[in-house]
């Protein structure tokens, strides 16, 4: 997760044969739907929805690998959920984390699937400082509620996107209602998450994210909720942005 610490370089982790098979078994949690990380199983395929809507609308795309030709970056992609169907989708994928843990298991259970992506241990900030080409999307899900500064965080990956290019935000917004719901009802009624996970305080609005972004020269279209339904087990795009929220921010293309 983003609250690891960075190391000094960015990097690509090597795994040696001993390390395969630790990495492995926890791949095999990350990937489970009935493990820790149930909540995102849950939440994914909504985000994974809006994500393939999104990005073949902005570029014109269809068919059954609509990515083809597409460069994308996944900041704070832990195990490589939302890496893997990208990549499926003919994405030519990066996904980077701080947590150097997060970014072998993700390499082995890619390596697993028989999929190429480009998994790297760091930070926004280092892959603007290595000269990174821009990105035609940046994929910024759940991730700026655990940085240290997400105004700068925000602004530096607004720096990555191409002109013409997209940034996708996923988040919890900082409400009462997001405090009673994702806060206390998620982690400490439901049990879905370790309590701690979220502080309010670190918390996201939309404005916020419109005006960092702006500093990056990107405009912020409107938000859209992401609503859970008790009665379907369930996630779905509403109205809603005053709890979980999705927004999508254009480059012009200059």
């Amino acid at each position: 997760m983003a609250t690891a610490h960075a190391p000094e370089t960015l990097s690509r982790p090597s795994i040696d044969p001993v390390e395969v098979e630790k990495f492995s078994r926890i791949a095999a949690e990350w990937w489970d739907p009935e493990s820790k990380f149930k909540p995102l199983h849950k939440f994914n395929p909504v985000r994974l929805g809006y994500i393939r809507d999104v990005i073949c609308a902005h570029f014109g795309l269809s068919g059954e690998t609509p990515f083809k030709g597409l460069r994308m970056l996944d900041i704070g992609c832990g195990g490589g959920l939302v890496c893997e169907p990208m990549a499926r989708l003919g994405a030519s994928i990066t996904g980077v984390d701080a947590a150097e843990a997060n970014v072998k298991t993700a390499s082995v259970h890619a390596a697993e699937q028989g999929l190429e992506i480009d998994y790297r241990h760091g930070v926004a900030e280092q892959l603007l400082e290595s000269g990174e080409e821009p990105f035609d999307v940046v994929l910024n899900l759940e991730v700026m509620e655990h940085v240290a500064n997400p105004h700068t965080f925000l602004a530096d990956c607004a720096h990555l996107v191409k002109p013409g290019g997209l940034m996708i935000c996923a988040t919890i917004n900082r409400t009462s209602k997001a405090f009673a719901m994702a806060i206390v009802g998620a982690e400490w009624v439901m049990g879905w998450l370790p309590r701690g996970t979220h502080r309010f305080g670190k918390l996201v609005k939309p404005g916020e994210i419109r005006a960092a972004l702006r500093e990056g020269g990107m405009t912020l279209r409107e938000p859209v909720g992401v609503g859970y339904n008790p009665l379907t087990d369930q996630f779905s795009l509403n109205q809603d942005v005053s709890v979980n929220y999705m927004v999508v921010a254009d480059k012009p293309a200059g």
